[in-house]
């Protein structure tokens, strides 16, 4: 829950998508257990998603394109209840319906070979945070895909999607609520652009797409985004 609305009602990637990341991982976890070989496989089944995605929504991946609404501000509750009443998620669980075959598909298709060639680790960031945190190897690797703004695709930052829903993992519904802003999420997400100059976006902060896994890789092993690790590592 606390991913709808595009990451705590931020308007970034439609929370269908991190979920469907989220099953990827738990999937490369059934197929493969736990390390570098099940988190590449993660990330690649990302990848396939986002672009089963993007052939869905007519290259939109945002919430804010998607549903055409802003849900961000001091009082978000407000237009959540303006999109109910307009009937908003009818078209959102249409929207799921059809896309959960797609993505059940595509994470097979890519899953279905069964060895990965992985980068010396670290090679997700999403990962480093969730061992940080002290969760099972389960939730490692389910994590692994959020790398890189969601299977490095640029987005919002996967490490801030990760601790979210790491936490969220152990707040009721009522705790977590309609209106995020001022909410515990709220200050995990102020904690995040206090450490990023602002920035949500991965290609905003890293200043570039990642090429591959080797390139995410490669960033981690030379300490990058360890400023944002280390600030949500402790929340």
């Amino acid at each position: 829950m606390i991913l709808a609305g595009g990451v705590a009602n931020q308007g970034y990637q439609c929370g269908m998508l991190w979920g469907a990341a989220l099953a990827a991982g738990a999937q490369a976890y059934q197929l493969f257990g736990s390390g570098p070989q099940a988190e590449t496989a993660a990330i690649i089944a990302t990848q396939e998603i986002v672009e089963s995605f993007h052939s869905l929504t007519k290259n939109r991946i945002n919430c804010h394109e998607i549903t055409e609404m802003n849900f961000q501000g001091e009082n978000s509750a407000l237009p959540i209840l303006k999109f109910l009443a307009k009937g908003g998620p009818i078209g959102c669980f249409r929207m799921a319906a059809k896309y959960a075959p797609k993505a059940y598909e595509a994470i097979n298709a890519s899953l279905s070979e069964r060895t990965f060639e992985a980068p010396s680790p670290p090679l997700s960031c999403t990962a480093m945070l969730a061992k940080k945190m002290g969760v099972s190897d389960m939730h490692v690797v389910m994590a692994a895909g959020l790398a890189g703004g969601i299977g490095l695709s640029g987005g919002a930052c996967g490490a801030l999607g990760a601790v979210l829903w790491i936490i969220g993992m152990n707040r009721s519904e009522e705790e977590i609520g309609l209106n995020m802003t001022g909410s515990w999420a709220g200050e995990i997400i102020e904690s995040f652009l206090e450490s990023t100059d602002y920035e949500f976006e991965c290609d905003k902060i890293v200043g570039r797409k990642f090429e591959d896994l080797s390139d995410h890789a490669h960033y981690l092993c030379n300490g990058g985004c360890s400023k944002i690790i280390e600030a949500l590592a402790t929340k």
